[in-house]
């Protein structure tokens, strides 16, 4: 059977189907999968091993024989801890083909293939009795089923069928139960990631968002960050901290919808908007064993807290704010189905809630970092000013972009004729045309040729920065449609990079070598296969996870848009010395647009590095991070270097990279 993947085309703005290798499934989701972070989640193993450990002597002490069934064994780490634990059996249960055949030769590796049995099938899809996948129901259920929402792996149907069909009425659970936490906060930060604010365009024009959109519940899904990287200053508590429902694993579970209600007094007078929530699992009964989610703020001392990717925290967005005074009684209410959360908050308690759903459209072709890059303040004004200067009478402007305001900006700005291929309309005054660049013609224009070309660039489809430069090959389609003194915004593009040394997110491209004493090396070698993604970029929102810069800014490789794309490749090669001292882990990418000659803006660093090497990262795109195979000491004294050899390929859009740590 062959295997096809979706790859971001920047030439087309569309998703390429590329055909696989037969490995693909090993390369692609395993080697970039979660699994090396949860096996460097010390906090998870050591409290799953102990809760493990109490469950088997409790069984031990009934007298009866410890027959283990863990559901998503992964790696089969926790099966492992299991056998060594005393388990007289193990089933050990993974859906996905190539890591039920890695932790076949993991358990083998580690002496357990007696004990172990790995079994390739879902869990609703195993048969108990002789002759079947299980020869008796077990009486320690063990899973790790759990997402930042808790639920959203699909928990409750997989605990709901494994009561009724796999284990024994009154198995032991390890987690033993679940606890889901909330808190009702006022946070105009996050909320802006949620709604479109108006915005100030000129001392006579606003821009104020439809009343469909203004009055728009917004989209239903969890918006799941790094909350510890979410200053608590940023944020004011409007009630306390709610424990919200609790989840019993040892007991028969319902998948059915279900709502819990707690009420309590508004702490502080506000604008009730966000609700910010997280979980925690207790591995035994009596709740000595805890594995919590909750952010580092939340912490005596922050360096106790147990940094992992895997799970993160929840952020919820409710219908609409409400003003909320202090002592006022509320009721929060949060409601799940098979796989997600959501909240409302009313006077009084309500049994159920109805799910929301966007009315006006806008939450579904805009994501939550979309929504706070449109209401940025700082970023739009620099937009505004950028358009005020290069705005001429009787200019013909043309807009590309995807979900763009700037046809509405320049359309208040005084501009006369704007076109956008968008399905945007602003009175009439603004014209959408749904065709693709290379199909606008003149007459489409009434006649007349582009004087003004304007663009973020921002596109949806857009995974790695440089894909943004779509925005290129858009002006290059529509040359024939310019005028020969046209102005283009931005005038150009840089694409900047820095090595860093990450905090924490090494964690999940290290090697694993062993956890919690069992080898677990044959994961190291499924994902130093030399596959294609591996001698790649990948984007992470970096506003999230904590680095510090090993070197200094460099601008890697300039695009112009003032000419059209050239067909030869651009080549740039260099380095650039490791001032500080730490372990570079890799590089970082970024574009930054010079709007005009006195107007840029980046899309990564925001501001000055601090002299420690501390950096501020724009938080509404990504940026590319290549992560080295073997992170390199630095001394910090400019000897080594960060040596780098790029080529952008105009046929394709894509960059080849290749970074190197050069010792003096």
């Amino acid at each position: 059977m062959k295997t096809f993947s979706g790859r971001t085309n920047a030439t087309t703005n569309a998703l390429d189907w590329v055909e696989e290798s037969e490995e693909y499934d090993y390369h692609q989701e395993i080697a970039r999968s979660c699994y090396a972070d949860m096996l460097h989640d010390k906090d998870r193993n050591v409290k799953y091993y102990q809760g493990i450990r109490a469950a088997v002597r409790r069984v031990k002490a009934r007298g009866e024989k410890v027959v283990v069934l863990d559901i998503g064994t992964g790696t089969g780490l926790l099966s492992m801890m299991a056998v060594t634990a005393g388990a007289d059996y193990c089933y050990a249960l993974e859906v996905f083909k190539p890591m039920a055949e890695a932790a076949s030769t993991i358990v083998k590796k580690n002496g357990f293939k007696d004990k172990i049995k790995i079994i390739n099938k879902h869990s609703t899809e195993v048969t108990v009795g002789p002759g079947g996948d299980m020869q008796t129901k077990a009486n320690v259920l063990i899973t790790e089923l759990f997402d930042t929402e808790l639920i959203g792996e699909g928990a409750l149907p997989s605990y709901e069928h494994a009561h009724i069909h796999l284990v024994q009425k009154g198995c032991e659970a390890v987690p033993h139960r679940a606890t889901v936490y909330a808190q009702l906060v006022q946070s105009e930060k996050l909320w802006s990631w949620a709604q479109l604010q108006p915005i100030e365009v000129s001392a006579t024009h606003k821009l104020v968002p439809p009343p469909d959109v203004e009055g728009c519940a917004g989209a239903p899904s969890v918006c799941d960050v790094q909350l510890s990287q979410v200053s608590p200053g940023s944020f004011t508590p409007l009630g306390p901290l709610c424990t919200m429902f609790i989840v019993d694993f040892s007991q028969p579970v319902s998948s059915e919808s279900k709502s819990y209600s707690r009420s309590f007094q508004i702490m502080t007078s506000g604008r009730a908007q966000v609700v910010l929530s997280w979980w925690d699992i207790e591995m035994d009964p009596e709740g000595t064993i805890i594995c919590t989610l909750a952010p580092s703020w939340t912490y005596s001392d922050p360096k106790d807290y147990p940094w992992r990717d895997h799970w993160m925290q929840s952020v919820y967005f409710l219908p609409a704010e409400r003003r909320v005074s202090e002592g006022e009684e509320l009721s929060l209410t949060v409601t799940h189905d098979d796989y997600s959360l959501w909240y409302n908050l009313s006077n009084r308690r309500e049994s159920k809630w109805l799910r929301p759903s966007c009315s006006c459209q806008a939450h579904l072709v805009w994501t939550r970092p979309r929504f706070g890059e449109l209401n940025d303040r700082d970023r739009n004004e620099s937009y505004m000013c950028a358009l005020r200067s290069v705005l001429k009478p009787g200019a013909v402007c043309l807009s590309v972009s995807d979900g763009s305001l700037l046809p509405m900006f320049i359309h208040m700005l005084g501009a006369q004729k704007v076109i956008f291929l968008e399905a945007n309309s602003l009175n009439g005054a603004v014209k959408m045309l749904g065709i693709r660049p290379e199909e606008l013609s003149p007459d489409d224009l009434g006649g007349d040729q582009v004087s003004l070309l304007i663009g973020e660039p921002f596109f949806s489809s857009s995974l790695l920065p440089w894909h943004s430069i779509f925005f290129w090959y858009c002006r290059t389609s529509l040359a024939r449609v310019l005028q020969p003194n046209v102005t283009i915004l931005p005038r150009s593009a840089t694409l900047q990079m820095v090595g860093v040394e990450f905090q924490d997110l090494w964690r999940i491209r290290a090697p694993c070598g062993s956890c919690e004493g069992f080898d677990v090396e044959a994961m190291d070698v499924m994902k130093s296969l030399d596959f294609r993604e591996s001698r790649e970029a990948e984007p992470h929102p970096l506003w999230e996870y904590p680095c510090r810069a090993l070197t200094q800014a460099r601008s890697v490789m300039t695009f112009d848009f003032q000419q059209c794309v050239p067909a030869k490749p651009i080549s740039s090669q260099g380095s650039v010395p490791l001032t500080r001292t730490g372990c570079c882990h890799g590089a970082v990418l970024w574009m930054e647009y010079r709007l005009t000659d006195d107007i840029t803006v980046s899309m990564g660093l925001t501001g000055e590095v601090t002299e420690e090497g501390v950096c501020e990262w724009y938080p509404y795109r990504k940026q590319a991070v290549y992560f080295f195979k073997s992170p390199a000491d630095c001394s910090g004294d400019g000897g080594a270097t960060l040596s780098y050899d790029l080529t952008f390929d105009p046929s394709t859009g894509d960059i080849n990279m290749d970074f190197e740590v050069v010792s003096p």
